[in-house]
């Protein structure tokens, strides 16, 4: 006798989605099963195209389909959708999926770096990304990605973000002078960090990534009070005052409603290029040991390059730049398991409207 669709998703149920600890029928995944002369087709829609597991998950399903009495040919179709954010008071973000601030205790740890190759490893796995630079003191971003000299359009007054390796940018660093500074107390910071938010046509985004300035100044305080963060991403190096820093960072995030999603480590070991052997360059508090005193997960470890400073004076992305050293995969990696824990946060806890709540 044909197989049926009941018994497909009877065999699929024995797939477990390792992270969820759920089976991929239960969580709504497959889809569009088709039985056609002993060939079964159908897709699986899992909730982020930066999924680490995607190629376990496939083999799996083809594997436990492919078992089926009737069953000759299984094509596995992988898909992704990333799931929404919870409603907030005043949505300032409402074609963005998810919005996730990097920030960093002290300055010089390389959170714009860290920021931008996130965004283009992402990018790379087909999502559509956006970076927001919220350092209005000393923007970044544009230098980085080799748009330093461009100046955004406005069309229906809003504001047409720059786009550069397939991610939508805004920055203060687009509407000023080169070269000028700029001399703000808090409440102008406060509501140029609205602005940035509210005034750009960010269009359609999966992620939203907001390179903070250092600190708990106003800049930070005015994002996590005012976006509808599904969370933040600390970066730190492995110096026991950038640890102790971070953690300060992170505890004022907690404060605001804006839990802390993972850890990253930059600059953790060089990399010899003859022998490839890795060395730790400082002895301070290592990423992972931060983490678990953050009780947050660890998303990894970036080694120091020499790609890293050229790509960024060259105006590209290390990931792409330099894609077949140990930064890029390292990279990679971390955006696929940021990916993975907005995921499981997104299904985990129920989408409740945003609060949020004020700095004391």
């Amino acid at each position: 006798m044909p197989v049926t669709e009941d018994q497909v998703l009877d065999a699929l149920r024995s797939v477990e989605d390792p992270d969820l600890h759920r089976d991929i029928v239960a969580l709504n995944f497959v889809k569009d099963v088709v039985i056609e002369d002993g060939t079964v087709s159908f897709k699986v829609e899992l909730t982020t195209p930066a999924c680490p597991v995607k190629d376990i998950l496939q083999q799996e399903a083809h594997d436990a389909v492919a078992a089926l009495d009737g069953v000759d040919k299984v094509n596995v179709e992988m898909t992704a959708r990333v799931i929404e954010r919870g409603p907030a008071p005043e949505d300032l973000l409402p074609g963005v999926k998810q919005a996730i601030a990097i920030a960093s205790g002290k300055g010089g740890v390389g959170k714009s770096t860290v920021t931008v190759n996130l965004a283009a490893a992402l990018a790379a796995t087909g999502a559509k990304v956006g970076i927001l630079d919220a350092d209005v003191y000393g923007p970044s971003i544009p230098l980085m990605m080799g748009c330093e000299s461009e100046r955004p359009l406005s069309r229906d007054k809003m504001i047409i973000p720059i786009e550069r390796h397939g991610i939508k940018m805004m920055s203060i660093g687009f509407l000023i002078e080169e070269g000028q500074a700029v001399l703000w107390r808090g409440p102008m910071v406060a509501s140029t960090v609205k602005q940035l938010l509210t005034d750009v046509d960010w269009g359609e985004l999966d992620y939203l990534l907001v390179d903070l300035p250092p600190g708990t100044g106003d800049a930070p305080m005015s994002l996590a009070q005012q976006a509808p963060l599904a969370g933040v991403v600390i970066v730190s190096t492995p110096h026991s005052v950038a640890a102790n820093i971070a953690g300060k960072s992170a505890a004022l995030f907690r404060r605001l409603n804006a839990p802390v999603i993972g850890v990253v480590e930059n600059m953790a070991s060089a990399v010899c290029p003859e022998c490839g052997t890795e060395t730790r360059i400082f002895s301070g508090m290592a990423g992972d040991a931060l983490a678990e005193e953050l009780g947050a997960p660890f998303l990894g470890s970036v080694p120091l390059d020499p790609a890293v400073g050229q790509s960024s004076e060259n105006g590209e992305p290390s990931v792409t730049y330099a894609p077949d050293r140990p930064q890029a995969k390292a990279f990679n990696e971390i955006a696929g398991r940021l990916a993975q824990q907005i995921s499981i946060r997104a299904i985990t806890q129920p989408a409740e409207e945003v609060e949020l709540k004020p700095a004391d």
